[in-house]
């Protein structure tokens, strides 16, 4: 091994944002910190030019801070970050569960009891990890069943940012209990293909997740 995390050619910009921002959101890349080009482009065999795109498409995200001539840095999580992403994520994915009860079908149904199964599982194992990757299967199986190219880019978008608020912390017990049973009303608004009652549902949960992370990032 020469030290060095290869991108293929034909997928360079959007892998190479995907992998920058998955290093941002585990903390790989420290909100604040300088982002060294250098130390990047070595790391993933590019040359500056690729790399500086994408920390433009990042910046777009939200998840870099571009500086004229000082370079870039990663951008702090603040409360207003936060207050400005979660009502528009709830606001997407609430339309995400509305078109998705006027399209899911019955073997669709079935999956989703059994990823609410899961979720259950995980939550009595105090299996966080597990628990997560299982709630964020739940939620592309509804972006995935609503079937709207464009609405799951706008939500891509968000992506990053929503995610690395959630790495910084760990859920609660009177939270995740919660959590879980917000995720039971989702699953039934789906089995009655209820699309009012699961907007406003799936609103609430962005909107309860949101207050959760202020609370436990004390910001």
């Amino acid at each position: 091994m020469d030290g060095t995390d290869h991108i293929g050619r034909g997928t360079l910009h959007d892998e190479l944002v995907d992998r920058l921002r998955d290093m941002i959101v585990e903390g790989d890349l420290a909100p604040g910190s300088k982002v060294n080009e250098q130390s990047l482009c070595e790391r993933f065999a590019v040359s500056r030019t690729p790399l500086r795109e994408a920390l433009r498409s990042l910046a777009g995200e939200g998840l870099v801070v571009l500086r004229p001539r000082r370079g870039a840095a990663i951008a702090e999580v603040t409360r207003q970050d936060l207050e400005e992403a979660f009502p528009i994520l709830g606001a997407l994915e609430a339309l995400a569960g509305e078109l998705a009860c006027q399209k899911i079908t019955d073997a669709e149904i079935d999956r989703a009891r059994a990823l609410q199964a899961r979720l259950v599982a995980h939550h009595r194992a105090e299996d966080l990890q597990g628990y997560s990757a299982t709630n964020a299967e739940i939620h592309r199986l509804i972006m995935s069943v609503a079937n709207n190219p464009t609405l799951a880019r706008m939500l891509k978008s968000l992506d990053g940012r929503v995610r690395r608020a959630r790495y910084l912390v760990n859920m609660s017990g009177a939270r995740w209990a919660a959590a879980v049973a917000e995720h039971e009303e989702i699953l039934a608004a789906l089995e009655d293909r209820d699309s009012a009652r699961l907007g406003a549902v799936l609103k609430l949960h962005i909107a309860n997740k949101l207050a959760s992370l202020c609370e436990q990032l004390e910001i």
